[in-house]
């Protein structure tokens, strides 16, 4: 029961979310600062998922395999590789550490 309860706590969150971001009025959207920040701020998430996810076992911060093929992802980036190319880079990187037993 208690997975229904938080089930239902999150969708009503989501919705009060939803629900302020229609009531803000238009011309405090259309501010250049709003618009910068709105414009930077998944970029800042998605990095600090990345590194959360990439640095982090449990509670410890760890260097692993999956340091490497992030490492591996930033220098095909560096390279201007295509995005299919530097997930490949990243994974198979990744990977063959592990494989070999890092």
């Amino acid at each position: 029961m208690n997975a229904w309860i938080a089930i239902g706590v999150t969708v009503l969150g989501c919705y009060a979310v939803k629900l302020a971001g229609l009531l803000v009025p238009a011309h405090t959207v259309e501010r250049p600062y709003v618009r910068r920040l709105a414009a930077l701020l998944p970029v800042a998430l998605l990095a600090a998922l990345t590194a959360q996810q990439t640095f982090s076992d449990g509670h410890a911060l760890v260097l692993d395999a999956r340091a490497t093929g992030l490492a591996a992802a930033a220098v095909a980036l560096l390279l201007r590789a295509p995005f299919l190319l530097v997930v490949a880079a990243a994974v198979a990187v990744t990977a063959g550490l592990r494989a070999v037993g890092w």
